[in-house]
């Protein structure tokens, strides 16, 4: 069944929160379809017309990124995994992605936490793919490559949780591999599941070093989720157009890294039948580690293996 959710503040929230009362129930293959506000929740569709600006449904101190959801669905308990299916990304005409100005790690590593913060105004051209921008006089252009930075589920664990930093259930994992054709598959820890997403981003390099992407409204979002109720998780993995991929997150990025690796090695041994060591053999040859993000506290790195890689 194909589910059409409104974009309104009726259906906004800021936070992740196991009490959160869902906005939709729906069932495991369902389909669900609907606009997104950009990162400073607003939204226009086309250009020359006026943002509209919304706002979080739920009291929360802190405003975060804008989230659709959340959405339960039906049979979810804890220890399932839910697969999210990312169908389609449309962006919005326009996005924006800010530098400088703030005393985030990387600009006083820098040199720019006390310089003016800059915003740059993109506009989005989706026949062409493409991003254009004025820097300095000079036009700059980029190709395109939406996906939604952040796609969660509710964690265990009770109270109001934050949208910036990724956890075990997903969330703000700023992945630019989770394009359209990908799966993010995500451990379940609560009754109903309970999906939300937002944070469009129209283009992100690895890292997403000045702290944000391109971020702008999605005019079309189209998930689908399928519930598997015998696949074991203990973090998100994904199996994207180009391969299979798996994510760690934590402070140290040491730390995140050995558990993407160590993710990738136990799929490595699941798919061909090996012991750890001819795994981690074989993932020194065939696996790209990437830096996923390095700007929302908990830090992430993904390991990527590509479809075809070891045969």
């Amino acid at each position: 069944m194909n589910h059409h959710i409104e974009l309104k503040s009726e259906n906004l929230h800021s936070s992740f929160n196991k009490e959160y009362k869902p906005i939709l129930t729906i069932q495991s293959g369902d389909t669900i379809e609907t606009r997104t506000p950009d990162i400073q929740w607003g939204y226009s569709a086309h250009k020359g017309e006026e943002r509209v600006i919304y706002h979080s449904r739920e009291n929360e101190e802190r405003i975060g990124h804008p989230l659709i959801g959340p959405v339960a669905i039906e049979g979810a308990k804890p220890g399932m995994v839910l697969e999210v299916r990312i169908n389609q990304n449309v962006p919005g005409w326009y996005g924006r992605n800010w530098a400088g100005g703030t005393p985030a790690w990387q600009n006083e590593k820098l040199g720019i936490a006390d310089s003016e913060r800059l915003q740059v105004d993109w506009t989005l051209d989706r026949e062409q793919m493409t991003g254009n921008c004025t820097m300095s006089g000079r036009q700059f252009s980029v190709a395109l490559s939406p996906f939604l930075g952040l796609i969660g589920l509710a964690p265990g664990e009770a109270g109001t949780h934050r949208t910036s930093p990724p956890y075990r259930t997903g969330g703000n994992i700023d992945c630019k591999e989770l394009v359209e054709g990908s799966s993010l598959f995500l451990p379940v820890e609560v009754e109903g599941a309970l999906l939300s997403f937002g944070d469009g981003h129209a283009l992100q390099g690895d890292g997403e070093n000045s702290g944000t992407a391109i971020e702008c409204p999605m005019d079309l979002v189209n998930l689908t989720v399928v519930l598997h109720e015998e696949m074991e998780l203990a973090m998100p993995k994904a199996k994207t157009p180009d391969g299979w991929v798996t994510f760690g997150f934590d402070v140290d990025l040491n730390e995140a890294a050995a558990t993407a690796l160590d993710e990738m090695v136990g799929l490595i041994q699941q798919f061909h039948s090996l012991s750890k060591t001819e795994a981690v053999a074989l993932a020194s040859v065939a696996v790209d580690m990437h830096v996923t993000q390095i700007v929302n506290g908990v830090k992430g790195v993904h390991a990527i293996l590509p479809h075809g890689a070891i045969r």
